[in-house]
């Protein structure tokens, strides 16, 4: 019989083994060899795990091997290399949106009896930021903790131990210093961000440094003489201190006659623009992202990198600098990146002439690329009828990209991503095909959806998991690149969509989570958390409505495009003024 080894917490780097379970022994010898740096002490650092237990790890190897399972012993080492950590949106780079280390939540546990709320965060604004979590914290003064960290719109980071133990934070920090405030909503001139407008976009964590970026916005001063503000923080995640001379203003301009011109240039509005989109950490750099708030202008699509280091502004890109709008917002997601740091972004409604040899590429998907010549698009891929995406408020922009692992066939590195088309469209990373008049045949695929799609997909085991305004949750089997129709749920969600999140062991116990709400108006509706068994989809295993009195999400009040997060047994849903933490009963304390 095999040792059962028990589930041990690290956050080093490598995500995948590609490690057969019945290969021959050298290819795990060769294979535990490249996961050497797991066990390292300087690994450790800032990852959530101590030298004590990664020691714990060389042990527990070396028990295997004298056992003579040498197969354990590389996926327990590939398995502790991606666990107890979401450092960013969607849990990894390519947006996948799938924790693929739950070995708690299962389909047989998760239902109405047996899980539910299990407690709330209190917190001082509204979380529409997906929260972050990092295992084996070292807190000064209070000790080691699984910790997860959230942002609000009142402009506070706060850093609680995952499990509510205690409750009160572990340290908070505010950025609203010398009189400043949260942007009044009324100022911003979009109700959807309500009563004000502080840290939206979900922040990311640098493990390695235990470093969490955020991107803030206030205002400082009254009437005609207040001023607004972006700013970029760089805090400790062991105590909200802020780093490498930390905050940054966020400045910006380029060389262009669009909306809000002068003089041939065009200017970062920090009022006008939105940052709405995710933040994404790649090979040193920290990207950000703008759009608009209510298509309020002058705006455009921005995306800047700055030095996760040094917090100075390495490159600049807009993707509208002759036309206006452009916005990357992608809903409650994020840009997206390759192992090769290519970044992808999708964009929203604006002037399309990149074909003709311009610089505007509203409503496209976006390869970009960071070289010394500074931050530019290498490639594209723009629906045929641009034009009429734009004249009819249906951009591509609402949603956020999601990279497909490697396929085998003709296009083994695809992209998918979906608008208000309603559409989605599956592209040939490697070359995009850029623009082609009469048809979408330059896509590898395209599906058409009941809605739009505002956010994005999840991909778990070959399935995507779609949701789009108004339509049934539906999962799409992936062969070679391409997406077959496989089922779908027994039940519509509401209006205005969501972007589902897996939870899995691997490849077993899957389960599709979905937050959603009952009307596009913020305010409007009560949200409702679902789990969908992710093999049957037509299996809906719990919802928080059933036990409403115990469950209920969200103070009632639903906030848009909210992304849950599970980690650990638990699954953390950002509401109006909270956290809600869910998971099994028998936690319960």
């Amino acid at each position: 019989m095999r040792e059962k080894i028990p589930p041990l917490r690290a956050a080093c780097s490598l995500q995948k083994s590609g490690v057969s379970r019945n290969g021959p022994c050298s290819e795990q010898r060769r294979e535990l060899k490249l996961n050497a740096g797991c066990l390292r002490n300087q690994d450790c650092i800032g990852t959530g795990k101590s030298f004590v237990d990664c020691r714990e790890v060389s042990m527990k190897r070396t028990a295997l091997r004298n056992s003579g399972w040498c197969w354990g012993v590389a996926v327990l080492a590939a398995g502790l290399c991606a666990q107890a950590q979401m450092t960013t949106s969607q849990y990894d780079n390519a947006r996948t949106g799938a924790y693929l280390h739950e070995r708690t939540l299962t389909p047989q546990n998760v239902n109405a009896q047996q899980f539910g709320k299990l407690f709330t965060l209190r917190v001082d604004g509204d979380v529409y930021a997906q929260p972050l979590f990092l295992s084996g914290v070292e807190v000064p003064g209070k000790g080691r903790h699984d910790v997860l960290f959230v942002v609000t719109e009142h402009d506070s980071v706060y850093a609680f131990d995952a499990y509510g133990r205690p409750a009160a934070p572990l340290w908070h920090v505010s950025f609203l210093k010398d009189g400043a405030t949260p942007v009044p909503a009324m100022d911003v001139q979009c109700p959807f961000i309500r009563p004000e407008v502080g840290v939206t976009s979900t922040p990311v964590i640098d493990a390695k440094t235990g470093t969490l970026y955020v991107l803030a916005r206030t205002k400082d001063g009254q009437g005609s003489g207040s001023e607004y503000h972006q700013r970029l923080h760089a805090l400790a995640v062991t105590t909200g201190a802020e780093k490498s001379g930390g905050p940054v203003e966020i400045r910006a301009s380029v060389q262009g006659t669009g909306d809000g011109s002068a003089r041939g240039r065009v200017k970062f509005e920090p009022l006008r623009e939105n940052p709405r989109a995710a933040l994404l950490l790649v090979n040193g750099m920290v990207y950000l992202t703008w759009a608009s708030s209510c298509d309020v202008g002058p705006y455009h699509g921005w995306v800047m990198a700055y030095d996760a280091q040094s917090l100075k502004q390495r490159a600049v890109f807009n993707d509208s600098p002759n036309a206006d709008d452009g916005g990357i917002w992608a809903s409650d997601t994020g840009p997206a990146a390759d192992g090769a740091g290519n970044l992808f972004v999708a964009t929203g409604n604006g002037r399309f002439d990149a074909a003709k040899g311009g610089h505007d590429y509203g409503d496209s998907l976006l390869r970009m690329s960071l070289t010394g010549a500074g931050l530019r698009a290498v490639d594209y891929f723009t629906p045929f009828n641009v034009d009429e995406l734009d004249k009819t408020d249906r951009d591509l922009g609402s949603g956020g990209p999601l990279l497909l692992p490697d396929q085998p066939g003709a296009h083994p590195h695809v992209a998918l991503v979906g608008g208000k088309g309603p559409m989605i469209y599956v592209v040939d990373r490697d070359r995009m095909g850029q623009f082609h008049a009469g048809d979408n045949s330059h896509a590898v695929q395209t599906i058409a959806t009941v809605g739009g799609i505002f956010g994005s997909m999840a991909y778990w085991n070959h399935h995507v998991y779609v949701l789009s305004d108004g339509d049934a949750l539906r999962d799409y089997e992936v062969k070679d690149g391409r997406l077959t129709f496989r089922a779908a749920s027994n039940f519509r969600f509401p209006v205005d969509a969501a972007t589902p999140t897996v939870s899995a062991n691997g490849d077993k116990d899957g389960i599709v989570w979905v937050m959603s709400s009952k009307a596009w108006d913020a305010t409007a509706g009560t949200p409702v958390l679902h789990a969908v068994d992710a093999l049957h989809v037509t299996h809906e295993l719990y919802n928080s409505a059933q036990n409403a009195a115990r469950d209920e999400a969200g103070a009632g009040t639903a906030l848009r495009f909210n992304l849950p997060m599970v980690m650990n047994g638990h699954v953390y849903a950002g509401a109006k003024g909270e956290v809600d933490v869910y998971g099994l009963l028998s936690t319960k304390h």
